[in-house]
C-alpha cells in the first residue's frame, strides 16, 4: 500500500509541476499582451503628438473683423474662389480663396458672423511673396511715363 501512496503522491507533484508550468505560461502570456498594449499606448502617443507638432508649423494665421455689406472686401490682390461650405450653428457659409499669382501659397477665408451680419471675418493663412498687384497696376503708368521721359 504504501507503493501506492507514493504514485498518488508523485501523480500529485507532476500534476503541480503542470499546474505550475501552465501558470507561469498564463503570465507569461498576460505580461506579453500588457507589455503589447503599452507599446500600442505609447505609439497612439508618438503619432497624436507628431498630428499635434504638424499643426502648428502651419503657416501664420491672421484674421481680420470689419463691418460691411459685402462679404469680399478688395485688399489689393487677386483671388480665386476654390471652395464653399456650410458651417455648422451659422447663417452663411465660408468661402475659400488663393492668391492667383503664380508663386504664391496664400489662402483666405471669408464668412460673415451670424450673431452680428453687418461684420465679415476674413482670415489670411500665409504670407504674399509678390507685390500687391493693385499698386502695380496703379504705379505701372507713371513708371512708363518716368521711362518714356528718362530717353530724352
Amino acid at each position: 500500500m504504501p507503493s501506492a501512496s507514493v504514485t498518488t503522491t508523485l501523480v500529485s507533484e507532476d500534476q503541480t509541476k503542470i499546474s505550475n508550468c501552465d501558470d507561469h505560461d498564463h503570465l507569461k502570456e498576460e505580461e506579453d499582451e500588457e507589455e503589447e498594449e503599452e507599446e500600442q499606448d505609447r505609439n497612439k502617443e508618438k503619432r497624436r503628438a507628431s498630428r499635434v507638432s504638424r499643426r502648428k508649423a502651419g503657416p501664420p494665421r491672421v484674421e481680420f473683423q470689419t463691418k460691411s455689406s459685402e462679404d469680399l472686401l478688395d485688399d489689393g490682390y487677386r483671388w480665386r474662389k476654390y471652395g464653399q461650405k456650410s458651417v455648422k450653428n451659422s447663417l452663411f457659409p465660408r468661402s475659400y480663396y488663393r492668391c492667383t499669382h503664380h508663386t504664391c501659397n496664400v489662402k483666405k477665408q471669408v464668412q460673415r458672423l451670424s450673431r452680428d451680419t453687418s461684420i465679415v471675418v476674413t482670415t489670411y493663412e500665409g504670407i504674399h511673396n509678390h507685390p500687391c498687384e493693385q499698386i502695380m497696376e496703379t504705379l505701372s503708368p507713371l513708371l512708363k511715363q518716368m521711362q518714356f521721359l528718362a530717353q530724352f
